[in-house]
């Protein structure tokens, strides 16, 4: 997915069972992030994050949801045991993790894997990407995020 893209047609489930699709995204800003797995370091830093920086994000009319392979159950254990308040998708079939680029070959330290690439992506209110990070390091990525979202809403 490039800059311009409009967001697939998906249907996927949220943490509590919600079907969610591409039209929830629609006029509103949405932070889309990818991860790979639930209650791991990076992963758990990055969705705390969110979580602490959630006012700020619905200050500026912004969701933030996370996306990984994990399954709704295991969604609902990660958000209680770090009291996350962020919507987090079961992608298990990758139907939204592929088309994003989010899914396939990864190197972490010199070894070559298929798995989930780290990123996010912010959603315009039309449905379009309107910015990527295809390579996400955790530390200071939250704030990268809120700052250009502040950027493109002018």
């Amino acid at each position: 997915m490039e800059i311009g893209s409009k967001v697939p047609a998906f249907k996927l489930v949220d943490q509590d069972g919600r079907e969610v699709t591409q039209d929830d995204f629609k006029d509103q800003w949405t932070v889309l992030y990818f991860y790979p797995k639930d209650d791991t370091p990076g992963c758990t830093t990055e969705a705390c994050d969110f979580t602490a920086q959630r006012p700020q994000f619905d200050s500026l009319d912004a969701t933030v949801v996370g996306c990984s392979p994990d399954k709704p159950e295991k969604h609902v254990k990660f958000i209680e045991k770090y009291n996350l308040n962020v919507k987090l998708l079961s992608d298990p079939d990758k139907q939204l993790m592929e088309p994003f680029g989010a899914w396939g070959k990864k190197v972490l330290y010199g070894k070559e894997s298929i798995g989930v690439k780290r990123s996010t992506f912010i959603i315009d209110p039309d449905g379009k990407v309107a910015h990527a990070w295809k390579s996400v390091k955790v530390k200071g990525h939250v704030d990268k995020v809120r700052e250009k979202l502040i950027a493109l809403k002018g």
